[in-house]
């Protein structure tokens, strides 16, 4: 007898659906798995053996043969043992020949007692199945919110086998999981620390309302204590909160590396990575023996913050170059490729030199002229054209810090104008797919939404000539523009709105001008 069920696996952050044949003759009983399943596939075995004994049910005294097609894809992970679990009841006899699992998807592992496990992964599978045609998936009751937010398909929570049994002979039917659309409303971070904190660096924070604008890397450089940190952390309380789209595409990859938290359908806040600077490589882009999605991955819609950006080895910061450019990594290992999207903004800080104090007004720098450049070279060229904005804050003086008169303005009066801004840019963009925000458009894009007048194109080109930009320079210029163009509220890219860009590129020339 030839029972047939189906599951799902996972191929970097996209499901894919896995037909469990279970076939079973009356002879020497015996249970062999096949269809290129890796060791956890194959301790199945032995999980829904014991599984299925203390569920209450005899296991059947058959040779069994299950074969987890396609055959030529390496089979990982423990999230098949339910489907395997039910084609053996099946031709056992434990569920009726009435059941149709032609409409089914099952994922879950087993536990001894018959329980279902968590398993990472859950919300692609569950996009795999709807787009594969399946109208039910069956998911254990800790996934089973996170499963939901896919519409289109009906969802049960399981709690164990028995249950599961039940509901599928009709004798204890489940009621499908809804999904609470009051738990994802666009949600903004409130708890996130506000930029009234930060006493003056009025520039740095301009420079930073419109990087969260526009979704543009930014490089923070001065002497410590003079805010970057600060600055930096503060970011998520003024960015916009993620349309439905977004927030499914990042809880697909936090779902994939096992960080999604507990009892959450999608994340409802943009991602916000620190990684320390002792990082690898690997752990920054992904991979490993098992590929599993790095920090760049992680930030995707979100922000990406390297504090203290010169101490990464220069290995991990060009590892930047290609993620930050194509928005999406792609892992090769032996056994396949993998793609993971990357689409965040990099905020990045740094000291001038060692000691901090390279071109600081009162305190002197007590690096020699040589260890400086080699501080400074650590950062790349290729890797610095890569940030649209760069902002050198000066150090404080004694009358801004104890300044109590002048209040600064919040986070939530910056979010508002960063808010209409990205509306006005998605307006513009809406027949666009698969952009956000300006730092996103292409070359064909830029030409299309960023249009000059006749004295902003005479200023971008004398700029372009002195300052010997080049052709990824010249772009990330005009999509800076582009955004300070949006937040004045003007369709028309003005020179005030060149010049204000141009501001944010010189950094380069005066740091690395000279190395």
């Amino acid at each position: 007898m030839l029972s047939t069920v189906f599951s799902a696996g996972l191929l970097g952050i996209d499901g894919y659906i896995v037909t469990v044949e279970c076939n079973a003759q009356s002879r020497i009983p015996g249970f062999e798995l096949v269809g290129l399943p890796d060791l956890a596939v194959k301790e199945a075995k032995e999980r829904v053996r014991t599984a299925c004994e203390n569920s209450g049910y005899r296991f059947p005294a058959l040779e069994l043969t299950l074969n987890l097609a396609p055959a030529d894809r390496r089979k990982e992970g423990s999230g098949f043992d339910t489907a395997i679990l039910l084609g053996i009841l099946r031709n056992g006899g434990v569920l009726r020949t009435t059941v149709d699992f032609s409409d089914k998807c099952f994922v879950g592992e087993l536990s001894l007692s018959g329980r279902l496990r968590p398993i990472h992964g859950i919300l692609c599978m569950c996009v795999a199945a709807k787009e594969a045609g399946f109208t039910e998936f069956y998911a254990p009751s800790e996934n089973a919110k996170e499963a939901a937010a896919v519409k289109g398909i009906r969802v049960y929570s399981v709690d164990n086998i028995r249950q599961l049994v039940g509901h599928l002979n009709g004798d204890t039917p489940l009621t499908p999981e809804e999904f609470d659309e009051g738990s994802f409303a666009r949600e903004l971070d409130r708890s996130a620390p506000d930029f009234s904190d930060v006493k003056g660096q009025k520039m740095a924070k301009r420079a930073l309302e419109i990087a969260a604008a526009g979704g543009h890397n930014v490089l923070l450089i001065g002497p410590p204590g003079t805010g970057k940190s600060m600055l930096a952390k503060r970011i998520p309380s003024i960015l916009p909160p993620m349309s439905f789209e977004e927030a499914i595409e990042s809880t697909k990859v936090h779902s994939v590396a096992g960080t999604l938290p507990e009892n959450v359908s999608l994340l409802p806040l943009r991602p916000f990575r620190s990684p320390h600077h002792t990082m690898s490589a690997v752990s920054l882009v992904g991979g490993g023996t098992t590929p599993k999605p790095g920090e760049v991955s992680l930030a995707h819609n979100g922000v990406l913050f390297l504090d203290e950006l010169a101490e990464f080895p220069k290995q991990v910061t060009d590892a930047l170059r290609q993620p930050l450019e194509d928005r999406r990594v792609t892992i090769t290992r032996a056994a396949g490729r993998l793609t993971y999207p990357c689409s965040f903004m990099l905020v990045a800080a740094m000291n001038p030199c060692r000691c901090g104090n390279f071109g600081h007004p009162t305190k002197p720098c007590t690096c020699k002229p040589k260890d400086v450049k080699n501080y400074l070279a650590k950062i790349s060229g290729p890797v610095l054209d890569r940030f649209d904005i760069q902002i050198e804050l000066p150090a404080l003086t004694y009358e801004e810090l104890s300044n109590r008169n002048e209040a600064e303005e919040s986070s939530a009066a910056i979010r508002e104008r960063v808010i209409v801004a990205r509306e006005r840019a998605a307006r513009r963009m809406k027949d666009v797919e698969g952009i956000y925000c300006n730092a996103q458009l292409d070359s064909a894009s830029l030409r299309i939404f960023c249009r000059l007048d006749p004295s902003a194109d005479k200023l971008l080109h004398a700029a372009y000539d002195r300052m010997g930009l080049s052709a990824r320079g010249y772009d990330r210029i005009l999509r800076v523009a582009r955004t300070i163009a949006d937040l004045d509220g003007a369709e028309e890219i003005g020179a005030k709105h060149i010049a204000e860009a141009i501001q944010y590129r010189s950094l380069d020339k005066k740091y690395w001008g000279n190395t």
